[in-house]
This record gives structure tokens, C-alpha cells and sequence, in this order.
């Protein structure tokens, strides 16, 4: 599985409308809930600056998540356009795969989810 990470900045008006879209059942969830591969979507709020969020797509493959890129490009545009007014700031940071062997975790205390 591989994790995609973006960076948000959100304009101070808009972070109702950007929690709305990456939360449950929002539009970023329905664009691609359909595709195969696709995980979910995790939502993290900074606690230090409240207009700055990280979003973390969960997919099976890289490949799969271009495929969905590609298969539903005019919907994804469409929405791109719309977090281009919302945000300051969009930066994807990069696709990242978990390194289990590199991971510590307390005993007896579960990870943040399972793989």
C-alpha cells in the first residue's frame, strides 16, 4: 500500500468547505470511493496553526491511483478548481510506503490502523 500526502493551507473562509470535501461522505471521498484501490482518506488538522491541514490517501498501488486519475480526469478537475479558491497553499508532498521494519510502537498498544 502507498500513502499519498498533501499539504493544505486554507484560506481563513473557506476551512468549513475543505473539511466538507476531505470528511466523510464528502466529494473527495465519492470521486474516488469507487475506484479500485482506493483506501480512504485521513484528515489530520494542525494543532498549532488551525488553517494548515495534512490529507493522507490510502491506496493499493500507484498505478491504481493514476487509473483513477486518469478514468475520472473531468470530475477531478473540477474539484482541483475549486480547492484552488479554497486554499492557500497545496502541496503534495510525496507517496510514501510504510517500512514496518521501521516502525516502534509501545507493547501491547495497536498502531494508528492495520494493514
Amino acid at each position: 500500500m502507498i500513502e499519498i500526502v498533501w499539504e493544505i493551507v486554507a484560506r481563513l473562509e473557506a476551512q468549513g468547505q475543505l473539511e466538507l470535501v476531505y470528511g466523510p461522505g464528502g466529494a473527495w471521498g465519492r470521486l474516488f470511493g469507487k475506484a479500485p484501490g482506493f483506501r480512504g482518506t485521513t484528515l489530520l488538522h494542525d494543532i498549532h496553526n488551525p488553517r494548515r491541514y495534512l490529507i493522507i490517501d490510502l491506496w493499493d498501488t500507484e498505478a491504481q491511483r493514476e487509473q483513477a486519475l486518469r478514468d475520472d480526469a473531468d470530475e477531478y478537475t473540477r474539484l482541483e478548481a475549486d480547492l484552488e479558491g479554497w486554499t492557500e497553499s497545496r502541496v503534495e508532498v510525496g507517496a510514501f510506503r510504510l517500512r514496518a521494519d521501521a516502525t516502534v510502537r509501545p507493547r501491547g498498544k495497536p498502531g494508528r490502523r492495520s494493514r
